[in-house]
């Protein structure tokens, strides 16, 4: 996290802020603007742990934070612990914290263990704007309180931040579910790792979505989740990277093409390269259709770079792929409530059947895909090289990027999809 103080604005501002909220300092407007409430609250903060109370969130304050950042912290057991006395402490629960450490018998805690300590709150934020440590905090979080889940780095961006992944369930039937291809659908990520949250609390409480056991989805279902795999385009459409090197070189890059707003319109990479352009179906094709367009060197969208799986990003998740071998896989995009099932002439037993059920679980439209949209993308890819079931769903209306106060809309409609991929083929 970068230091924050009075003047400071964007997404990690709004995390400070929630974060604040959440350890019962002060409850804050995440508004993003750290002004003289939030200063105040963050010398309170920083008072109460002991810290110096200069209202400014250093290197120290993020690590003191770090439990509200990521829903749990590590306590080491002292005489007299039990859980339930750390859960009245902590305002947890006896079953979070049971569920947090399996391996440790209540009645007899070990002086001395190190265990996890899940807070009373949702570790995945969904109604404030995200950039790429939020991801890997709520990945950390989860795989934290439900050891079940398996965090993992499939790779890194161009400026080296973790493209993370999260994996549950021991299943045969194998998806994976991708998303924030694109820098300004970053609400996708939220999305996805959302569900990834409902799914693993369900089968921790022995719970069940769509009337079918949380706990057999993961007996029949392998799922690997991959929330953002343009982390440093998500920091630059939400404001998180808002100057240094690269953000000059792609608001150079923006000034050429003028037709895009910046940095809302900018779908790319950092380097300006689309990365759903950048998979090898038809890759040839893809950049006559955009060349046509005037697209013909890095842009804030449609570029599909030098050479297929050219940038790190698509290059990891496509290694991903195909060391995980998956049976179906969804990509989650934004704008135009669609279902997207097909890729060119290939005949993908059962795909159009379950387009079908996804459109009429979510009230999409289940459609191929137009022809001037339709190469490059890794959907098309999944099909062309694996035959299996693919699918691109295109989330919600309006201007991208759309406001995170439009989530809880798109989440109702596009849940019954992800608990169904898990279970259809």
């Amino acid at each position: 996290m970068r230091t924050l103080r009075e003047g400071s604005r964007g997404p990690a501002v709004q995390l400070l802020q929630l974060a604040l909220g959440r350890a019962g300092i002060a409850p804050l407007r995440t508004d993003g603007i750290f002004g003289p409430a939030t200063r105040a609250a963050t010398a309170a903060f920083q008072q109460h742990m002991g810290l110096r109370p200069d209202g400014v969130a250093g290197a120290l304050t993020h690590r003191e934070l770090t439990p509200w950042y990521t829903g749990y912290l590590t306590h080491r057991v002292q005489r007299g612990d039990s859980f339930a006395a750390l859960a009245r402490r902590y305002g947890s629960s006896i079953a979070a914290l049971r569920t947090a450490n399996p391996a440790l018998a209540p009645e007899s805690l070990p002086i001395g263990a190190e265990l996890t300590v899940p807070l009373p709150f949702a570790v995945v934020p969904t109604a404030i704007d995200w950039f790429s440590e939020l991801a890997g905090f709520c990945v950390q979080g989860l795989a934290a309180r439900y050891p079940f889940l398996r965090a993992g780095v499939i790779g890194r961006s161009v400026m080296g931040k973790p493209l993370w992944s999260l994996r549950m369930g021991q299943g045969e039937n194998r998806v994976l579910y991708n998303a924030e291809h694109h820098a300004n659908e970053w609400i996708t990520a939220p999305l996805l790792l959302a569900f990834a949250e409902e799914l693993a609390q369900s089968a921790a409480e022995g719970g069940a979505l769509m009337g079918t056991a949380a706990a057999e989805i993961l007996d029949y279902a392998s799922l690997a989740l991959v929330p953002a795999v343009n982390p440093d385009g998500m920091d630059l459409v939400t404001g998180e990277l808002a100057e240094g090197r690269s953000f000059e070189q792609a608001r150079r890059i923006a000034a050429r093409y003028p037709r895009f707003s910046f940095p809302g319109g900018w779908k790319a990479n950092i380097r300006g390269v689309d990365l759903n352009l950048q998979y090898p179906a038809g890759w040839e094709q893809a950049r006559e259709n955009k060349a046509a367009l005037g697209i013909v060197s890095p842009a804030p969208a449609e570029f599909v770079g030098a050479a297929p799986l050219e940038e790190p990003e698509s290059r990891a998740l496509s290694r991903f792929t195909c060391a995980f071998d998956p049976s179906l896989t969804l990509s989650l995009h934004t704008q135009g409530e669609v279902i997207y099932w097909k890729f060119l002439d290939y005949e993908v037993p059962g795909a159009e059947q379950i387009a079908a059920l996804f459109a009429d679980l979510s009230g999409y439209a289940a459609e191929e895909t137009p022809y001037a949209s339709g190469f490059a993308g890794y959907k098309d890819w999944f099909i062309q090289d694996y035959l299996r079931p693919g699918f691109t769903l295109e989330l919600g209306r309006g201007v991208n990027p759309l406001p995170v106060s439009d989530f809880d809309a798109i989440y109702a409609r596009t849940r019954g999809i992800l608990i169904l991929g898990a279970l259809v083929t």
